[in-house]
């Protein structure tokens, strides 16, 4: 098959190249990828990571080619969306069936490929805050994948949405139409104490937002893009005052269960144009390396995507 593989010398550090077709486990379907989305996590320090001529990729949707042999998951020619820790940057994947969600006939799969890592981040964050109804979330980092879609899930949960990021005159009017009740430059500048906090930047961020939490707040950390530590000031942790039973807690995506039914259920949100995938590069794989750079320089916010085996 054909896969996008690791190689330091290429631009962006990956070339077209040839690879091994998977061999499915028992428990695996075997999907032909129609797109992948691109995450910073993976482009940032995956590629760095990885040896050279590795098929890297969490997220991809296409094809069910062959089902599970044990008789789970979907069956052959259903259009799915999938997550895997690697294998997605390929035109085939063996994926397993409890990290597949079914989509509808039709759907847009390039714009489902952003679902995996983005959305399914985004909603376990906020199951982990809790009950969102009548209540107040703030998302950091607003503007990228996690965060456009903590912002749209949180408002269709009921919560009073306030979207940090770092221009708000130029993405204002964006995450307003997401669903942002308010838009600030920082948490520092949110005007009362919120129930909980979507954190995808932090270091100092972090810090930030978890001083906006009134009690029994919860700060969900899930992403890390800052790149720098977070050093809380003497007394920032003293439960006194206002400080009551707030918490910092994190999670592993891949560690949670139920990964598929949530898949599928987001994959209909966002067929439906109930979710906006906020797709800001879209392109063919031989312009991979583009897409890397972009993301690397942070110059998208939103997802890029990747259509696979054209």
């Amino acid at each position: 098959m054909r896969a996008l593989l690791v190689d330091r010398s290429a631009p962006g550090g990956l070339r077209l190249g040839a690879a091994p077709d998977p061999e499915p486990a028992p428990h695996q379907a075997l999907v032909r990828v129609t797109a992948t989305s691109l995450n910073y996590g993976e482009v940032a320090f995956g590629l760095d990571a990885a040896p050279d001529g590795a098929v890297l990729g969490w997220d991809a949707a296409g094809i069910v080619e062959r089902a599970a042999a044990d008789g789970s998951g979907p069956a052959e020619g259903t259009p799915v969306v999938t997550l895997m820790p690697d294998g997605g940057w390929a035109e085939l994947r063996a994926v397993d069936t409890g990290l597949i969600g079914a989509a509808p006939v039709g759907a847009d799969l390039a714009a489902l490929a952003t679902i995996p890592v983005a959305a399914l981040s985004a909603l376990r964050a906020l199951h982990r805050v809790g009950p969102l109804l009548g209540r107040s979330v703030l998302v950091t980092g607003a503007t990228g994948g996690v965060g456009r879609y903590a912002v749209q899930l949180a408002r269709a949960a009921g919560a009073h949405v306030v979207a940090s990021t770092g221009s708000p005159d130029r993405n204002g009017d964006v995450l307003r139409g997401l669903g942002a009740h308010e838009v600030v430059a920082s948490p520092k500048e949110v005007a009362g104490p919120v129930d909980g906090v979507v954190d995808v930047v932090g270091g100092p961020q972090l810090v930030e937002a978890y001083e906006a939490l009134g009690p029994g707040g919860t700060l969900v950390a899930t992403g890390h893009s800052s790149g720098r530590g977070e050093d809380f000031a003497f007394g920032t942790l003293f439960g006194d005052a206002n400080r009551h039973d707030r918490s910092v807690v994190s999670f592993y995506l891949l560690g949670c269960t139920g990964l598929g039914r949530d898949l599928g259920w987001l994959a209909h949100r966002v067929a439906a144009g109930e979710l906006d995938p906020g797709i800001t590069w879209r392109g063919d794989w031989d312009d991979a390396a583009e897409a890397v750079d972009a993301l690397l320089g942070r110059r998208l916010h939103g997802k890029a995507v990747l259509t696979i085996g054209g």
